[in-house]
């Protein structure tokens, strides 16, 4: 006998999970990501058609699908009622249900990230009546909740998610919880696991917001160490409520005299390479978000203003239009193009480069004993708590997108590092566009290694 068609599709950079649940021939995507190929292939592949699109609220940390799925297959998008959609849809309210074969979908109303959010039960009528597994966007994650300060005051989305996961731990021990992020993504805490579901039996157990029944405590621990509010989610948000998007932007190959014109007029260029590669040789501006590691659009959009005009070069031209892709699901809407060839045709079209000192973490901690560099530690500020070199600087890397902070290097060349280099990489791509010359890149290790060349941290 068949079986309902269940399979979960992440978008990797940002820790974002969608769904396909497919029965009698047709499906039904749960929170697409922008780029909708992996939901077509497997509907080639398995034979169904995808004729609903549900939302399980208005997110702000990655650009929905939802209108290129629309324009690919004429799907019917749902979305609560309460979300404010400014495009054609079927609103959802709590109890309601969507049809796919023998799977029935019902709307769970589950506010607090966001007052509209809803988590979608899903039961699989050839084997039963009750809810199989559960997706909860953005409410309950694996090992955490969902932050509630991006739509209302922190402790108003607090007491939402306390209720909110009240209702959902009345579900039995054996319901799957699959949820709209794994760990990486900035809707969640510290806490949230990489392992990409669970169930509410162990999230009953093990979760520990689960356990705190007092809703005052639970309020004071959800919104106790908050991390800084990502720069461009209210303008996600508008993009994902309002007309739909239906077409990815060209991303045309453009000659070294075609970007020099564009940088000339104000364009910003973003260079996806390996972190020792952008110090060896970069086009001078530009800001090196390597996609060695993942966040790279979220990195971006903490530095760049994602209405600016864009282009990109990376290790090759498709690694270029890979991160084009990247950029435009958080919001990137004006990629004016790649830098065909990338730096080695910008060199050789006779355009100059620059070059950036790097060092090691042994490198580093000889010289911290030598007393010749002063450190500049670009992580966050609970990174910083949880240990640093007495007298650094601490600057989160995001806050130098504006122009460097009176840093009082007292003469010694600034060594740049964070955690892994890649946030200190574009630190110094910033501090080097603001004219800052004086300074070496930290790379291969972060300041935690520190310790393990002798080197003390304070905490």
């Amino acid at each position: 006998m068949a079986r309902v068609f269940f399979r979960q599709v992440l978008h990797e950079d940002l820790g974002c999970a969608s769904y396909v649940v497919a029965d009698g021939g047709e499906a039904a995507i749960i929170d697409p990501k922008w780029e909708i190929e992996e939901y077509l292939e497997l509907a080639d592949e398995h034979g169904f058609e995808i004729r609903h699109v549900l939302e399980t609220h208005t997110h702000a940390d990655h650009v929905s699908g939802h209108g290129r799925l629309r324009a690919a297959t004429g799907a019917t998008i749902h979305v609560s009622a309460d979300a404010g959609a400014e495009y054609e849809h079927e609103p959802l309210s709590d109890g309601d249900t969507v049809e796919v074969g023998d799977a029935r979908i019902t709307a769970l109303a589950t506010p607090g990230h966001r007052p509209e959010h809803l988590a979608f039960l899903v039961a699989d009528g050839s084997r039963g009546e009750e809810p199989w597994l559960i997706a909860t966007g953005d409410s309950l994650f694996v090992g955490d909740l969902a932050r509630p300060d991006l739509a209302v005051e922190a402790e108003e989305g607090a007491q939402g998610l306390y209720r909110s996961l009240r209702r959902l731990l009345e579900l039995d021990d054996f319901a799957e919880v699959w949820p709209g992020h794994i760990g990486g993504s900035l809707c969640g805490g510290a806490g949230m696991s990489e392992k990409p579901g669970s169930t509410i039996g162990f999230e009953r157990r093990y979760n520990r917001f689960a356990s705190l029944a007092d809703e005052r405590e639970f309020v004071r621990t959800l919104t106790g160490k908050l991390a800084p509010q990502p720069p461009n989610f209210k303008r996600i948000v508008e993009l994902n409520r309002g007309p739909l998007l239906t077409e990815s932007a060209r991303v045309d190959p453009l000659s070294p005299i075609r970007v020099a014109e564009l940088l000339d007029a104000g364009a910003t260029l973003l260079d996806g390479r390996d972190t020792r590669d952008f110090d060896a040789a970069h086009v001078p501006g530009s800001i090196n978000v390597t996609m060695v590691r993942a966040a790279v659009g979220t990195r971006a959009a903490w530095v760049v203003e994602p209405q600016a005009d864009v282009v990109v070069t990376a290790a090759s031209d498709e690694e270029a239009r890979r991160m084009a892709r990247l950029l435009e699901a958080v919001g990137f809407r004006s990629i004016r193009g790649l830098l065909s060839g990338g730096v080695a045709a910008w060199r050789d079209a006779g355009h100059p480069t620059e070059s950036t000192p790097a060092i090691d973490i042994e490198s580093l901690a000889d010289r911290l004993r030598a007393g010749d560099v002063v450190l500049l530690d670009v992580r966050e500020e609970d990174e910083w708590e949880e240990g640093h070199v007495e007298g650094s600087l601490h600057v989160p890397y995001h806050d130098l997108r504006d122009g460097p902070p009176e840093l009082p290097a007292n003469g010694k060349t600034l060594a740049v590092a964070c955690s892994a280099g890649n946030r200190s990489s574009i630190a110094v791509s910033l501090l080097r566009r603001a004219g800052v010359g004086d300074l070496i890149h930290v790379t291969d290790g972060g300041i935690a290694d520190l310790e393990q060349e002798g080197i003390e941290l304070v905490r």
